[in-house]
């Protein structure tokens, strides 16, 4: 059915729409990802570039 309807609805630009839904996947993966990082590890990258090397 929804082939249908997508059909009905003009010319529409597959590539647009594959970009469209690449994009909102990796955005939400990345927001994911982050919100479930250790606490722990985040305010140990939050310090690297304060700390010395030597």
């Amino acid at each position: 059915m929804a082939k249908y309807i997508l059909e009905g609805a003009g010319s529409i630009n597959w590539m647009a729409i594959f970009a469209l839904i690449t994009f909102v996947f990796v955005f939400t993966l990345s927001i994911v990802l982050v919100f479930k990082k250790n606490k722990t590890d985040l305010e140990r990258l939050e310090n690297l570039p304060l700390e010395d090397d030597e």
